[in-house]
C-alpha cells in the first residue's frame, strides 16, 4: 500500500509529462536552472567559510587533488555502464557521463528523489533508453554496492589508523542492510512490488558480477583517498601514504552521510562535519577542517566542468 502510494503519483506525473512535451522541456530547463543556483550557491558558501585554507593552499597539491576527484567520477561511471549491459542496456561511455553529471548536479536540489530521476530522464533523451524501470533500480544498486565497498574500505584502514571516532556499528549496520536488499531472495520480491506500477521487474544481478563490481568499487574510494591525501598536503599537513585507504573510506563515510541527510541539499554541512571529524585522528583540527571545506568546493568544480563536458560533447555528437 505504502509503495503504491508512493509510486503511483509518480507513474501519472511521467505519463501527463509524456503527453504535454512542451511542459516537460519548461520543467526540465527550470530544474537546470535551480540545479545550477543551487550549486553556485554552495560554492559560495563553502568559498567563505575556506576562504584562508584557500589563500593558503598549495596550488600544485591542489591541483593534483582537483585531477584525482575528476578521475574518480570518470572511473566510477565504468560500473554503472556495465551494470547496465548486463540488463541488456548498451549505452556509450559519453552517453553515461552525461547522465551521471546530470544526477551529481540533482544532488543539490532538497530530497532523494531528484538524483535517480535526472538520471533516467538524461539517459532517455541522450539514448532513447526508454526502460526506466531497469534503469532506477540500476542507480540503487550502484548505490547500495558503492557503500557497502566504501564501508569495507574505511574498517580495514582501521588496522593502519587509530582513534578514529566513528559509529562503526551504525555504518556496519548499514552495510549489511544494503548487502540484504541486493541478495536474490530479497531483491526480486522487492523489485517486483516497487516496479509492479511500471508494470516491470529486474532480476538481480549474477553473484560474480557483483562481487567484481565490489571490489570496483573499492578500488574508486582508494583514488577518492589520493585526492583526499593531496587535499590535505596543499593545507599543510602530511598524514602520510599509510593512511590512504583510510582517507578513501572517510570519503565513503562523508558521501553515505550526505545521502542519508535528505534534508540538506547535497548534505551541505553533514557530509563537512563527519568528515572533520574522522580527519583529526590523523591531522590537527586546522588542516582537517579546511580540507573538510575546501573538499565540497573541489566536488561541486569537478561536477560542474564534467557536466559542461557532457554536454559540449552532446551537442557536437548532434551536430
Amino acid at each position: 500500500m505504502v509503495e503504491s502510494a508512493l509510486i503511483r503519483p509518480a507513474v501519472s506525473a511521467v505519463r501527463y509529462l509524456r503527453e504535454h512535451p512542451r511542459t516537460n522541456k519548461a520543467l526540465q530547463a527550470t530544474l537546470l536552472v535551480v540545479t545550477v543556483g543551487f550549486c553556485a550557491w554552495a560554492v559560495r558558501n563553502e568559498w567563505s567559510k575556506a576562504g584562508d585554507s584557500i589563500a593558503n593552499a598549495n596550488v600544485g597539491y591542489l591541483v593534483v587533488s582537483l585531477a584525482l576527484v575528476a578521475a574518480y567520477y570518470l572511473v566510477f561511471i565504468l560500473g554503472w555502464i556495465r551494470m547496465l549491459a548486463a540488463w541488456r542496456i548498451k549505452i556509450s561511455y559519453r552517453v553515461g557521463l552525461q547522465a551521471e553529471m546530470v544526477s551529481m548536479l540533482a544532488k543539490y536540489l532538497p530530497g532523494g528523489v531528484w538524483t535517480p530521476a535526472a538520471r533516467a530522464v538524461a539517459l532517455r533523451r541522450a539514448a532513447g533508453i526508454t526502460d526506466t524501470p531497469t534503469v532506477l533500480a540500476s542507480i540503487l544498486v550502484e548505490a547500495a554496492l558503492s557503500a557497502i565497498s566504501g564501508v569495507i574500505v574505511f574498517v580495514v584502514s582501521l588496522a593502519w589508523v587509530r582513534g578514529a571516532n566513528a559509529p562503526l556499528p551504525l555504518l556496519i549496520a548499514f552495510a549489511l542492510l544494503c548487502a540484504a536488499l541486493l541478495h536474490p531472495r530479497v531483491f526480486r520480491p522487492l523489485s517486483q512490488r516497487l516496479l509492479r506500477p511500471f508494470g516491470a521487474t529486474v532480476e538481480p544481478l549474477p553473484f560474480g558480477l557483483t562481487l567484481m563490481l565490489l571490489l570496483f568499487y573499492c578500488g574508486t574510494w582508494l583514488i577518492g583517498g589520493f585526492a583526499l591525501y593531496f587535499l590535505l598536503r596543499s593545507v599543510g599537513a602530511d598524514p602520510g601514504l599509510s593512511t590512504i585507504a583510510f582517507l578513501g573510506g572517510t570519503s565513503a563515510v562523508g558521501a553515505i552521510v550526505a545521502v542519508l541527510a535528505v534534508f540538506s541539499p547535497s548534505g551541505l554541512g553533514v557530509r563537512e562535519a563527519s568528515m572533520y571529524g574522522l580527519l583529526t585522528a590523523i591531522v590537527p583540527d586546522g588542516p582537517a577542517l579546511g580540507a573538510a571545506l575546501m573538499n565540497r568546493l573541489t566536488i561541486t568544480v569537478v561536477e560542474l566542468a564534467l557536466f559542461g563536458v557532457g554536454v559540449v560533447s552532446w551537442r557536437l555528437s548532434r551536430r
